[in-house]
This record gives structure tokens, sequence and C-alpha cells, in this order.
């Protein structure tokens, strides 16, 4: 084992060994992988092998496609087969709820590429004969699944790696980590230490002892997974000779089961609800080749389902019950990329799906590495989107649930309870008597909206506009009638610091920095010229002679900006100690009055002028409200005449209790976040995460007016010039839709009516998929016979095609319109013309038309009054 290398790999499980393979074929050489015991010593060994492309996160169905196309690449490099089996496969709807799933899911991936159908439950049991298709109201086919050997493949990515120049360790664990003030790691093992520039954590069902090594907690908990091995089964073999093929995985939702073909037999797999975690709070070293004692008492209720749903397996023997643990992070998505706090630190781990996501997640890693940037909106798997509050209980409590519910449909307007309340601020008991229903917030607390008085505050969760819709509207009504008050504490909050503070932020955002007193919107972009960032910025009154600023943003990314504001701060000579970054947390809470009324009701918790000369529309002040040391911004997200006030927790409830008795006279309302959103669609507003992604560009994101590109050299602004000359090729837009019962979601296909003309937006298809065949073995091609289906199946449809994909709306309650706002070609950007757009929601097109200009005050009047 040599001594010194460039990047350690710690762990040989299947995501390991991609990790290594990629960044051998990006070119770094000097690089190693160490394992305890042998490759697939933890849970690869011991998976089904299963494979897909789907997933609740597009940006993360893409990665799975990679995965699934990457596998013959390995294949042909290593000599190493990877016994697959590209059989496609079916998600079976049992009810119309389900069925609206399936139609999602179809809809997107329409612009990823994908080649689903929506079919009927005969036609999916012609592919799997096993079935009673009479307890099944739909299906979804999607070509690209199957299975593969999963010792086969980890070790056709090792083989693969070795040959672009990568070593591997076996039989040597990894005892302590260390790190030198020059960055370098010492990765101590049992046969002796590797000094080493860059550390990877792919230690699965060990990688949260690895991250204890650096002082890290992560997120991942083991849960036990059975699976079972039927005999084999005329049935099976029947039907292998008369089509000539394999049959089909199948997925259903009710029994929460998957089942594919296994030799002659069946493979029965279950994400049971009495599920059980495997040592949760540490895991053993001498852990190897073994499995779990099966409990089929535990996954009798999903057994008893299955076999009334498939009674063609309920008649075999059962061979063999497999249980063995596998990782989870609270989502079910895994943890990938670089840890902040630490340098050169990465993870790869908690891939539970990981002969799906695999070669994605080693694509992505690598790139990170190796080109300071993964190459994809890999945010749904950024090991940054947890924070403090993610401890080792809550993760127990959280993947749970989340393994529990794993083949249930999440709404969107549903939340989960397990580990809440997690985060609270002083007013939480308080709105819980106003009747809030409240929400998760990256951990805390949120009102969403406020049932009426003597209902039940219980949200009734749906696809469709659920029992929220009435008291939404009422509270926008009334904030933009009259006055309104809502918490803001979900925010993230910074204090940047000190002599160089400001030359420190005009190099990390395109906007130029307000003078004292002021605030400006900026964003913030990678090198590549991509939104990365979206903040509120305002310089408070020196203190100490010092410059200090105010930076407001989105709570979800805290974590995910501080690792980028520290990779840049001044590192070495005179200027390391001229920038000093704070992060507040739940230490600085907010409240947020908007609506005509607003300055009165202000005016009267104020001793200064508060008046439009005196506080303008953009100002910043630190004054006293109510009484309690307050910082003040006159901007709110709600586009009306508002304010942001700040301050610290032990003020909140002196605040808020002398805004609503000083609001009485103006008949102020609590109001929620869904409200707040709602309102800042009437204003054409971007939200981060859903409008504002890594993907985009920001004249992509109609960002222009905070581009100052003349201002200096900021990170990114080579890119963001060269796409202001070009043109951006895509443009956020919003829309106004004809929705009947339901509005926009996110991540719907957008359809213009364009021709022929090919604009060149739509991800092409994988080119890698299994055709469906009927039971006589002739294949079947473009039905779409399932009720409600859309009329069509891909992404031409006559004239029609779609060019763009949606990031978010819903109901804009005072204008009294439903809205989207999404991507589409930049050619089509500013075509307001009835009938060339239609947006596809829940299986069925409705007309939309492009909005310019905001419906609701498109001069801004009202917010500068």
């Amino acid at each position: 084992m040599k001594s010194h290398a460039k990047a350690v790999v710690i762990g040989g499980g299947v995501v390991g060994c991609s990790v290594l393979y990629h960044l051998a074929k990006a070119g770094w050489n000097d690089i190693m992988l160490i394992e305890r015991s042998e490759l697939t010593s933890g849970s690869s060994w011991h998976a089904a092998g299963g494979f897909h492309t789907l997933n609740g996160d597009p940006n993360v169905a893409k990665l799975q496609a990679y995965t699934v196309q990457l596998y013959k690449e390995i294949e042909e490099i290593s000599g190493q087969s990877c016994s697959l089996h590209l059989t496609g496969g079916v998600m079976m709807a049992d009810t119309p709820e389900r069925m609206d799933f399936l139609r999602l899911a179809h809809a997107k991936g329409r612009y990823l590429g994908m080649d689903t159908e929506l079919i009927t439950p005969s036609e999916a049991k012609a592919m799997f004969p096993l079935m009673d298709e009479t307890n099944f109201v739909g299906a979804m086919w999607d070509p690209v699944e199957g299975h593969l050997d999963p010792s086969g493949t980890t070790h056709a990515y090792a083989k693969a790696a070795r040959k672009l120049g990568a070593e591997i360790v076996l039989r040597n664990r990894v005892v302590e980590l260390t790190q030198e003030v020059d960055g370098t790691w010492n990765v101590v093992t049992e046969q002796g230490t590797v000094k080493a520039e860059h550390v990877v954590n792919c230690g699965g069902l060990w990688a949260r002892e690895i991250g204890r090594m650096v002082g890290v907690e992560l997120p991942v908990l083991a849960m036990e997974h059975m699976y079972l091995l039927t005999e084999p089964m005329p049935e099976v073999e029947e039907f292998n000779k008369s089509t000539g093929r394999e049959m089909i995985g199948v997925l259903d939702f009710k029994g929460e089961i998957y089942t594919r073909q296994e030799r002659n037999g069946i493979l029965l797999g279950t994400y049971e609800k009495a599920c059980k975690p495997w040592s949760p709070v540490s895991t053993p070293w001498d852990f190897g080749h073994e499995l779990l004692q099966p409990d089929i008492d535990r996954i009798a209720p999903s057994l008893e389902i299955g076999f009334k749903h498939f009674p063609g397996i309920e008649k075999a023997g059962i061979k063999q019950i497999i249980n063995g643990p596998f990782t989870f992070a609270l989502d079910g998505n895994p943890l990938v990329g670089p840890v902040q706090g630490l340098t050169n630190f990465w993870c790869a781990c908690a891939v539970m799906a990981g002969f799906s996501q695999g070669g994605g997640v080693g694509l992505a890693l690598s790139n990170w590495m190796v080109h300071g940037d993964p190459g994809f909106d890999v945010w749904g798997m950024d090991v940054a989107r947890f924070g403090e509050w993610a401890t080792l209980r809550y993760t127990n409590a959280k993947v749970r649930e989340n393994y529990s519910r794993r083949f249930s449909i999440r709404f969107p307007n549903e939340e989960l309870p397990a580990a809440r309340p997690a985060q609270t601020t002083p007013l939480y008991d308080t709105m819980l008597a106003n009747n809030a229903v409240m929400g998760d917030s990256w951990g805390l607390e949120t009102p969403l909206w406020f049932a009426p008085k003597g209902s039940e505050p219980k949200e009734v969760v749906s696809f469709h506009r659920s029992n929220d819709f009435r008291p939404i509207g009422e509270e926008v009504r009334a904030t933009r009638e009259r006055v309104g008050v809502t918490e803001i504490a979900n925010f993230a909050k910074y204090e940047v610091s000190g002599p160089g503070a400001e030359d420190f932020l005009n190099r990390l955002m395109t906007n130029r920095m307000p003078k004292t007193g002021r605030i400006v919107l900026t964003p913030m972009l990678n090198e590549f010229g991509r939104l990365i960032g979206d903040f509120t910025i305002a310089k408070a009154g020196p203190r100490g002679g010092e410059d200090r600023f105010m930076i407001w943003g989105s709570s979800a990314a805290q974590k995910y900006h501080m690792r980028w504001f520290e990779k840049h701060l001044p590192k070495d000579g005179p200027r390391a100690s001229e920038v000093r970054i704070h992060r507040f947390d739940q230490t600085l809470v907010g409240l947020s009055i908007a609506g005509p009324k607003s300055r009165d009701l202000l005016q009267k918790l104020v001793d200064v002028d508060i008046s439009t000369k005196a506080f303008r529309f953009m100002d910043f002040r630190e004054m006293a409200v109510g009484g309690a040391p307050c910082m003040v911004n006159r901007i709110t997200y709600t586009g009306d005449l508002g304010y942001e006030i700040w301050m610290a927790p032990a003020y909140q409830r002196l605040v808020y209790k002398a805004i609503k008795e000083a609001g009485e006279e103006f008949g102020l309302v609590d109001f929620g976040m869904r409200a707040l959103l709602s309102m800042r669609l009437e204003k054409n507003f971007p939200t981060w995460f859903r409008e504002l992604r890594p993907i985009y560009g920001p004249f992509e994101g109609s960002m222009d007016r905070f581009i100052k590109l003349e201002k200096n050299d900021f990170i990114g602004r080579e890119a963001a010039a060269k796409e202001q000359a070009e043109g951006p090729k895509l443009r956020r837009v919003s829309f106004i839709v004809d929705a009947a019962d339901a509005d926009v979601m996110g991540d719907e296909p957008i359809w213009a009516k364009v021709g022929g003309k090919d604009y060149g937006t739509v991800e092409k298809p994988h080119g890698y998929g299994a055709p469906r065949f009927d039971a006589g073995g002739k294949e079947v091609r473009g039905s779409n016979a399932a009720e409600g289906a859309s009329a069509v199946r891909g992404i031409v449809d006559g004239d029609w095609r779609v060019v763009g994909w949606v990031t978010s709306g819903g109901y804009a309650h005072y204008v009294e319109k439903s809205m989207a706002q999404g991507y589409v070609p930049a050619a089509l950007a500013e075509n307001e013309s009835a009938g060339l757009f239609e947006i596809e929601i829940l299986g069925h097109r409705r007309p939309a038309r492009i909005n310019v200009e905001p419906p609701f005050d498109p001069s801004g009047e009202k917010m500068r009054t």
C-alpha cells in the first residue's frame, strides 16, 4: 500500500467503486480505495439488484438514467459482466389518487425524454400474468427498468477503475482520520497511514462511523429490509417459453411490494409499515457477509395484500427470505458532496438505490472534486440540505417514517409528522392557539395557513384544491386590502463584517453592494455562471468602525451557502482576518407586516418618522418596535407596501403582541406561508430552489436587472457576460393557466403549438429501453388506453411539442388566477398569444398564456408608495 494519494475512497461497495472509477476516468490516477473487508461486504452483496430511472426529483432521475446507460460502458472496459436484464416495469395504481400520482410521474417523464406510458391493468397483466388485474385502475409502463448482478456490477466498476490506474486495498480498516494544518488528511489504517489531499466517505453501513471520525453526525440510518425468493414456478417457465421473454418488474403501491423474475421463480420485496432500524446508534465493525434473522410476521400484512393482487405467487413455495440492512437518509435520497466546515472531506453515502443511482453519484462527485462543480443540479442529494437539527434521534424517527412510506403517495400539501416539532419559535404556542396549520420549514415549525375559528386546524391532503383554499384566499384579500402579519423566522440570516466585508461580497454577488441604510437584491453565481443563491443584503451602520452587512436568503440553503462563503474567505496573509461571517439561524427571528395599512400600523409602534420620504422603499433601519430593539427592512415578498421586522427571540412575543393590539383598528389578520407564496405569484417573483437553481444562468432566470457586469470581476462574471452576449437559450416566464380544480405543483411539462419547429429544449430519450410486449410476445406501442390518460405518448403531438417545464405555481387569490412559472425557449418567452401554450396537469392539458407583466400592481407603485 502506498503512503500518499491524491484521493482516498473509503468503502468498497457499488458507490465507492463507482466514485473510484469516475475519478480515474476524469484523469486522477493517484487514487486508492480502502475497504475493511472484501468488495460488496456491506449492503451491495445482498441487494435485490433492481434499477429504474423514475424519481420524485427530476434532476436525480437524470442521474439514474445515466447510471443505467453506464453499465454497457463498464462491461466493455472491465470485461466483467453485470448480468443486465432490461425487462421494463410497471407501477400499478389501485385508486384514482394513485392514478393521479402516475399521471404526474408520466408528465415529468415527458420533458426528461423518458418513454413512459400509461396503460390499462389488462395490458400490464399481459406482461405479468401472475396478477389479478381487477384490483387495479391503471398502470404506468417504464421501459428503463430491470435488474442485474450486484456483485458482478460492483466488480465491473472496480476492474474498470484498476485498468485506469486506481489502486484498491482490501482487508484494511480505516481506524482514524486527522487533518494537518495544510489541509492534508492522515488516513490511518490497520496497515499504516496514507496521506491524502481528499477523503471520500463511501462507508455505506459504516458511513456514520466514518463521519464521527471527523466530528460529523451524518443523518443516516440502516433499516432491515426483506425480500423473498420463491421456488421455481411453472407459470413463469411457461411465460418465458411461450414469449421468449422474461417477466417484467412490478411495483404495487397498495401492497408496498415490488416483484420481478428471479431465475424460474419470483423475487418479492416489501417496504412494510412495521419497519425496524438496524444498529440505530452505532454499526459494529465486525459485521460482514451475513444476513439478519427473517421476520415474516412483520411483513405479513404486505404479503397478504400481495398474494391477493398476485394470486399466482401465493401458490408458490418460499425458497429463501433475505433480510439485510440498507442505509437511508431522512428523505430517501443520497448524501453527496463536500461537508461544510471541513476541507476536502466528501460524502457519497446513504445511496439506498445503489444500482439505480451509483453511477450518477460517482459522476457528480468526481466532477465536483475535479472541476469544482457537480455538473448537474444535485440539490436533492446534497449533504448540505440538512441542518444541525438532524440529530441521531431525529434521523431515526424520520428514516423510519420515510421507509414505511416509500410506496405511499406524498401529496403536495402533505406535512409529515415524525420528529416534530423539532425547532419552534417563541410564537409557536400562540400560532397554535390562533388555529394555525403548521408546516416543517428546514426543521422549523412555520404557520402555513389559519383555519377558521371553531374548525379543526387540519389539512385535507389532495392533488386538487383542498380545504386550505378558501382560508388562504381570505388571508390574501385581507392583506392586500388592509394589513396582515406573518412570521418569517424561516429565512436564512447572516452577518458579514470586517474591513474586507464589502470587497468580499462584491466578489461573490452580481449586484453592487448597498450604501449604509439601503438594501439590494442580488443573485450569486458559481464559476460557470449558474445561479447558486438569491439574497437580500442591507448595509447596517458600522460597528467598531468596520463595515457590517445583514444578509437574508433561503433557510434550506444555509449550509449550502455557508460552504460557499467559507470556500471563498481570504485564507492567507494580512487579509485572512478581514472578513467574518456569522449565521444566526434561530438566534434571529422575524415578523412581516404587509398591505396598504402597514405603514399606519408600524408608525404607532415606533418613535421615529417612517413616512415615505423618511423611510423609503429598500431602506434598512435599526429602531425600537413596540419597545423592542429591532432591525427593519422596508420590503416584503408580497410585492406590496410592507416591512420585515427582525429581533432576538426574547423580543418576538413582545413585538407580535404590540402589532396585534395596534392592528385591531386597521383590520389586521394573520397570514401564513401559503398566502405569502400566493402573493409572490401575482408579482412574478421567483423563489430559490424552484425557479432559481444551479442549472440556470442569471439571464435565463430573468434576473437581468440585478446583474451588474461592469461593477467588478465577480465570480461567474465571464460566463454571465457570455450568456448575455449570446442570448439565453431559455427564459423564466409566468403563465396564467385555465385550470379546473387543480393547480400546477411543479415539474409539469409545458406544451407549445409550434408546428414542426424543434426548439431543442427537451431532453432526448435515453435510447436504452425495453419495448413492451403482450402475452403472445407481440410488441405493443402507444396504446395509452388507461382511463384519463393523456391523449398521446412522448413529447410531440402533431403541431404540439413539449418545449419547457413548470418550476412552481398555484392559485393567485387576489387576482383570482391560476398561475405558474417555468422555463421555455427564449424565442417564445414574450409571446403572450392565446392558444400557443398548454400545461399538463394531472394528465390533462390546460390552456395557458404567458403574462409578461405581473397581474398585481405591474408598475410596482404600491410597494414604493
